[in-house]
């Protein structure tokens, strides 16, 4: 499971302002072998972590290129699950690999949507001539779309499903995003967030789509930073592009399998549109 908040600005009016404002966290088992981001690809030209589980190896979460694409995933919640599906990591890996733009991406991977156990994907193109947000979830429309500028929220149901944990996470995000804050200041509030432990229950939206989970699962998954015994969120990303195309991705990652011991590395780069 994920969750992810972002504002999509694609032409700001202030020169202080952010293209893109993103923060997110990766919910995993704790013991899943997984690599923290670092640039790879022809000419490292890719920044991510990547997935190192057998059979999944090279899959990715949540990516961003110099080029200035970017892909983001979470699984959707489900209890059946066909252990012979592709693994969902790599419609990131591939889509920043990719010279396809951001729709027309996903226009192919919803013909293949069938191949994979559920997903939402969001694809991205920042350019110097325009920015692109698209969506594309295989459990909702047969199509993908276009995002306008605005403020979303997804976890691990269809793009802005209102569920306690979401609206609670977008409520704080959107609060913190109309701050005027210095971009340490921001991604610092913006780790706090999705460090939030707070649990969101009863959902009558998320136990009905997680029919065949115990309660106890359900309820650790509720809250923005997932807690349970083996089993949470295990890195924390921000990524800013501000009106200039510089970049700046921040990811906190825990350590050994351990809740006491988080590093931090941040990059720094310009787009290269």
């Amino acid at each position: 499971m994920c969750i992810i908040f972002l504002k999509f600005d694609p032409r700001p009016a202030s020169k202080n302002a952010y293209r893109l404002i993103l923060a997110a966290n990766r919910d995993e088992l704790y013991s899943r072998p997984s690599k923290a981001a670092e640039f790879w690809g022809s000419n490292n030209e890719i920044l991510s972590g990547l997935d190192l589980e057998e059979g999944k190896e090279g899959g990715s979460w949540l990516g961003i290129s110099r080029r200035g694409k970017l892909a983001a995933l979470t699984n959707y919640l489900d209890a059946r699950q066909n252990p012979d599906a592709q693994g969902r990591g790599s419609l990131v890996s591939k889509y920043l690999m990719d010279n396809l733009d951001s729709f027309a991406y996903l226009r192919k991977v919803s013909s293949e949507a069938h191949s994979y156990n559920g997903f939402n994907l969001l694809t991205a193109d920042f350019r110097t001539n325009e920015d692109t947000l698209c969506y594309y979830g295989n459990k909702g429309s047969s199509e993908p779309i276009h995002l306008k500028a605005g403020i979303y929220g997804l976890s691990n149901s269809l793009l802005e499903t209102p569920w306690r944990k979401l609206q609670h996470g977008k409520r704080l995000f959107t609060g913190v995003v109309n701050k005027t804050l210095s971009p340490d200041g921001l991604v610092q509030e913006l780790l706090h967030i999705l460090n939030n432990e707070e649990l969101n229950t009863p959902d009558p939206a998320q136990e009905r789509q997680g029919e065949g989970f115990s309660k106890a699962i359900l309820r650790a998954l509720s809250a923005v930073c997932v807690r349970s015994p083996g089993y949470g969120t295990r890195t924390n990303t921000v990524i800013l592009i501000d009106r200039e195309g510089n970049v700046s991705f921040t990811e906190r990652n825990m350590l050994n399998c351990d809740l006491t011991q988080w590093s931090t590395n941040s990059f720094h780069f310009k787009l290269q549109e």
